[in-house]
């Protein structure tokens, strides 16, 4: 993974992590650990779908351009990343309320 992909896999899992804190208010973290576990999510996620090759590595994809940009990579990473992000927050949030009880 280089670093392109690795800094839009975690910000787009720090959106989905408080994408789901805004969304089930029940399964908040609160504002850090909703980005901090997005964080973590998202990383995951990205490379996850990286290994499994479900989207191309965006370097390795140059083109006819040249630029190093494959926008159908670009989404693939955001959309996984951000739901990796998401689906982390949302099972750690599960886990937290259930502890809680």
């Amino acid at each position: 993974m280089d670093w392109m992909n690795l800094i839009i896999s975690l910000i787009s899992g720090i959106a989905g992590g408080n994408a789901v804190g805004a969304a089930a208010p029940d399964k908040s973290l609160g504002g850090i650990g909703n980005s901090v576990t997005g964080l973590l999510g998202g990383g995951a996620g990205g490379y996850l779908l990286q290994a499994l090759g479900l989207f191309a590595q965006a370097a390795a994809s140059h083109g006819a351009a040249g630029n190093g940009l494959d926008i159908g990579s670009l989404l693939g990473n955001i959309a996984g990343s951000g739901v990796g992000g998401a689906l982390l927050t949302y099972i750690v949030g599960l886990i937290k309320n259930a502890s809680g009880k």
